[in-house]
């Protein structure tokens, strides 16, 4: 399948959208423990939704396990488990910065280290950096990271703006502080999912051979990277659920059924929604060609452009000054920037 780097960037930024929406359906949860909804969020995110989707769009999945090296899917759920890690650590962020700040710096830190360091474990780097297209993506990257200082930066500044009431009248754990250090460490976790993908190509690779179209074969990828972060999730979730003693909310004692029920649909729309950016990403990287590793860094780039505009509906900027709001603006308008000059980067490269 000949690439379309520029219609792999469209790819992305629909899976961006879906990532930098799925908490949104939270907000409709009532009564329930973090733990609690994040728990089923899961099941449909990491489970249900890998396995549903791998099915229907691979033919031979189970002949694509039964044959593809066994180094190749440890390495996968390995990374995921780690990767659930980050994802973890990722949602405090949001409790403590909210959507657009806790998005920039945790996919900030995300976007550097899944983008350059695969390239960097495969030996991909040294020809990266000796070619036009290569030396455009890279310029690409650095775009990106300037794109999320800008946004950064903008929360640095609220911080300096605006009192301790007003903070948590739209995030009511607000902690710049606290947050920041969540953000750092979720961010380098989560970079993980994208050595995940990259160390299960070997299955990708099968999945084409036994007659799954191109654009779909990272589908079993997925299967296992996601499976390694459900059980990071799970054991944390249920050991929550065990010290906050929240096991009763899955069965709603005192609430009505309704309550009940509408707790599951919307922590499960919020998982669907969640996974709808895996299955653009692994799309989108199938379009992206030579320098397919640069993905990463296009859809970290469009999960803060999204999140970051939810943010700006949702009144999390309300009450800082027209110069914040300009730098949050300024920090958007490079980020989309950055996913043009990658796609330009990944262009030039199919034009040898």
């Amino acid at each position: 399948m000949d690439p379309h780097p520029f219609f792999g960037v469209f790819l992305h930024s629909l899976g961006g959208l879906a990532a930098g929406s799925f908490y949104i359906p939270f907000k409709k949860v009532r009564g329930w423990s973090w733990e609690s909804y994040w728990l089923v969020n899961g099941v449909f995110s990491w489970i249900v939704l890998p396995w549903l989707v791998a099915l229907l769009v691979c033919p031979n999945l189970i002949d694509v396990f039964r044959d593809a090296p066994l180094s190749s899917m440890g390495w996968a759920y390995f990374f995921g488990a780690l990767w659930g890690v980050g994802g973890l650590t990722f949602g405090l962020s949001m409790r403590y910065l909210g959507m657009s700040l806790g998005y920039a710096l945790a996919l900030g830190f995300c976007a550097a280290f899944g983008t350059i360091i695969p390239p960097m474990f495969t030996g991909k780097l040294g020809p990266l950096v000796e070619s036009n297209s290569g030396l455009m993506i890279l310029a690409g990257v650095g775009v990106c990271l300037a794109g999320i200082a800008l946004c950064g930066r903008a929360g640095w500044m609220k911080e300096r703006e605006l009192s301790p009431e007003q903070k948590k009248a739209t995030i009511r754990e607000f902690s710049f502080v606290k947050g920041v250090w969540v953000a750092i460490f979720a961010g380098i976790m989560s970079a993980c999912m994208a050595f995940g993908i990259s160390a299960g190509k070997p299955m990708a690779e099968l999945a084409t051979k036994y007659g799954t179209s191109a654009i779909w074969s990272t589908s079993p990828i997925y299967v296992l990277v996601m499976a390694g972060g459900f059980t990071t999730n799970f054991i944390w979730c249920v050991f929550l659920n065990v010290r906050n003693k929240s096991s009763a909310d899955y069965l709603g004692p005192g609430a009505t059924a309704s309550a009940l029920a509408s707790n599951y649909l919307f922590s499960a729309l919020a998982g669907t929604i969640w996974y709808m950016q895996f299955l653009f990403y692994g799309m989108g990287t199938t379009q992206m060609g030579r320098y397919d590793f640069s993905s990463w860094a296009i859809h970290m780039a469009f999960i803060i452009v999204f999140s970051n505009l939810w943010g700006l509906y949702f009144l999390e900027w309300r009450g800082v000054s027209r110069s914040v709001h300009r730098i949050v603006f300024a920090g958007i308008l490079v980020l989309v920037a950055s996913t043009l000059v990658i796609g330009l980067g990944n262009y030039l490269a199919t034009l040898k």
